[in-house]
């Protein structure tokens, strides 16, 4: 089993405010765990707002040196055109980088673990999720 970590849930991990995804991460052997290469993107932006002496900037660099960071590949893109396709022509879009995250989730074969679960249960496509905030 993998569990690509969304964006929200490694922010809950950096803040350790929430002891429900703390629990979580430390049952799951790290071998199951991944970011996607998008999750890092956000995570890095999140960076450029911050002072440089803030210490999300070792927090954040820590994680991902830790935790494998997935590339999107060709297979994401198809699964990315698709949900893009279907939320669209629904009324239904959510933001470009959940859809991407989404795609590759499913690319992978993986477990999207998110505290969005509202956004992510749009998708038609057999998206397996779990919030480990609650």
């Amino acid at each position: 089993m993998l569990y690509l970590l969304d964006t929200d849930i490694v922010s809950y991990a950096l803040k350790a405010r929430t002891p429900a995804v703390e629990n979580k991460l430390k049952s799951v052997p790290t071998s199951q765990l991944a970011v996607s290469v998008v999750t890092q993107a956000e995570l890095l932006y999140g960076l450029k707002i911050l002072p440089a002496n803030h210490p999300f900037h070792s927090a954040v660099r820590k994680w991902l040196r830790i935790l494998p960071v997935l590339s999107w590949d060709p297979e994401a893109s198809e699964f990315y055109a698709e949900i893009r396709h279907q939320l669209t022509s629904s009324g239904q879009p959510i933001g470009e980088l959940d859809m991407m995250i989404a795609a590759h989730a499913l690319a992978l074969g993986a477990t999207l673990v998110t505290n969005n679960t509202r956004h992510y249960e749009r998708i038609q496509a057999p998206l397996l999720l779990e919030d480990w905030a609650k």
